[in-house]
């Protein structure tokens, strides 16, 4: 027998993502532009760096509390309040942890088990199913295709009777990666209606809250389900701090006191000169996100005028840095053909829409997390080969 027919039988489930395949299927294209990123282009406030360097050469580098430091739980309450009228206790409600992903799997390892279900509104993030599957659990897709990407209180109370005794947990994710679809306080109340009624586990990533475009701010669904909700977010979307790897769980203390278990078995705690760079940045710099938020809005708004003029149907996007669009009739509806065909020919990648699921089919996904230049010629490229193609 080989070794390697003695790893965990769950992990035959899962696979390299479509996203990474796509992108080593383009990689030997020269000079290719890349509009595939889900992390801002911008930097990190040069205040929160400091913030980090200071640390270090105060020789905080040693472990924190599982928990994550006293003082960084404490922001990242003040900062739940005042942004989203949340009211979370730093003493036994909040833990720190490595991004948002870690957040995650140390919630999903927490609350599964085999045979459990899990509620996804597709198309998602390809990124939560494979830790549902190690596990031993299994991720039931809502399809929101027909309504421009909403779960509705109809389509959620429809599959949480077909799972049965089976479900566990709703996974909700919004602003949503990859449609940039968001909901307004009406639909999250009208989501949470159906929700309070069933046993179940809430899990809303929100980790792009704070890159919301609407007139109306971010309204968490833990602020009409705290008893059910464990909320992620993390610093990575808000202040440009993918690299630093900080996120957080916020939930009932009865909840964190479970959750702590797995999260202190996968990493311990996070780094600690990035906790200190999270207390800069969720307090002094809580408004950080605001010029980033100007920009993306000018990027999305010039891509929509520019792709629609070409035939493609996109759904304005109200949060995230996405666009997510339909291919339109007469080209290649093969999304991962059409975004290999586009990138071997006009050196440009954007990520194929099944890469979100078999509901992402047909479409592609496109970040404004690039610079205007990069967009521009990105555009003028795209419009070149629909034209090409055009039957």
């Amino acid at each position: 027998m080989s070794l390697t027919d003695r790893f965990n039988k769950n992990l035959n489930k899962i696979e390299v993502s479509l996203i990474r395949q796509f992108d080593q299927s383009i990689s030997d294209v020269s000079g290719i532009m890349k509009l595939t990123l889900g992390e801002p282009d911008f930097t990190t406030p040069d205040h929160v760096k400091e913030a980090a360097k200071a640390a270090i050469d105060a020789n905080q580098s040693h472990y924190t509390g599982m928990a994550g430091l006293p003082a960084l739980r404490q922001a990242a309450a003040d900062f739940l309040k005042s942004k989203y009228h949340l009211f979370y206790n730093p003493d036994n409600e909040i833990l720190v942890t490595i991004g948002a992903t870690e957040a995650l799997s140390a919630t999903l390892t927490a609350i599964l088990e085999p045979g459990d279900t899990v509620l996804l509104p597709a198309p998602a993030y390809p990124g939560y199913e494979p830790i549902v599957n190690l596990v031993g659990a299994e991720i039931v897709e809502i399809d929101t295709t027909a309504n421009d990407f909403v779960l509705t209180p109809e389509m959620l109370e429809k599959a949480i009777l077909e799972q049965g005794d089976k479900l566990k947990a709703v996974l909700i994710n919004y602003p949503t990666n990859p449609t940039g679809v968001t909901y307004s306080r009406e639909q999250i109340k009208a989501l949470a209606d159906v929700l309070k009624k069933y046993d179940v586990f809430v899990v809303s990533d929100e980790v792009y809250s704070e890159l919301t475009y609407s007139d109306e701010p971010h309204v968490s669904i833990a602020e009409y389900l705290p008893e059910q909700t464990i909320l992620i977010n993390g610093l990575s979307k808000s202040h440009a701090m993918t690299g630093w790897r900080i996120g957080m769980i916020f939930a009932p203390a009865n909840f964190t006191a479970q959750l702590i278990k797995s999260h202190q078995y996968l990493v311990t705690s996070a780094a600690t000169m990035a906790q200190f760079a999270a207390i800069e940045a969720l307090s002094v710099g809580k408004d950080d996100a605001l010029p980033m938020k100007a920009e993306y809005m000018k990027r999305r708004d010039y891509i929509i005028d520019k792709m629609s003029a070409l035939g493609f149907k996109i759904i304005k996007p109200d949060g995230a840095f996405y666009i997510f669009a339909k291919i339109p009739a007469g080209y290649e509806q093969d999304s991962f053909k059409f975004c290999q065909d586009f990138a071997r020919e006009k050196a440009v990648a954007f990520i194929p829409g099944v890469a979100f699921g078999k509901y992402g089919e047909g479409y592609l996904r496109l970040s404004y997390a690039a610079s205007m230049e990069t967009i521009t010629t990105a555009m003028d490229r795209l419009k070149e080969f629909m034209e090409e193609h055009a039957k």
